[in-house]
C-alpha cells in the first residue's frame, strides 16, 4: 500500500482559536492514523512564496488521507480553524519506485 501525504501551508491570524483546532483535529488524525512529519517549525524559503508555517502528515494510504480530510470529525476541526486562518493544502500520493 503506497502512502499518501497532506502537505499544508498556514497564514493564522488568531493563535488561541488555531490551538482549540490542533486540540480538535487530533481525533480524525488518531482516526485514520495520521502522524505528523512536520509542524511548524523553522522555514528557510529558497525560491517562491510560502504562508509562514509548514504541516506535513503522512497517511497509511490515499484513501486514508482522503477519508480524513472528508471525515465528520475533521470537518468539524476545520470550522474552528477556517475563520481565523488561511490555509493552502494539498493531498498526495507518496511516489512508489
Amino acid at each position: 500500500m503506497t502512502k499518501a501525504y497532506w502537505i499544508g501551508h498556514a497564514t493564522v491570524d488568531d493563535p488561541e482559536t488555531y490551538a482549540k483546532y490542533r486540540e480538535a483535529n487530533a481525533v480524525a488524525f488518531a482516526k485514520y492514523h495520521g502522524k505528523f512529519l512536520v509542524r511548524g517549525g523553522a522555514q528557510d524559503l529558497k525560491e517562491g512564496a510560502l504562508r509562514p508555517r509548514s504541516v506535513i502528515l503522512e497517511f497509511p494510504s490515499l484513501e486514508a488521507a482522503q477519508a480524513c480530510y472528508n471525515s465528520t470529525e475533521y470537518q468539524r476541526a476545520k470550522d474552528v480553524r477556517d475563520p481565523v486562518s488561511l490555509i493552502d493544502l494539498v493531498i498526495v500520493e507518496a511516489y512508489d519506485a
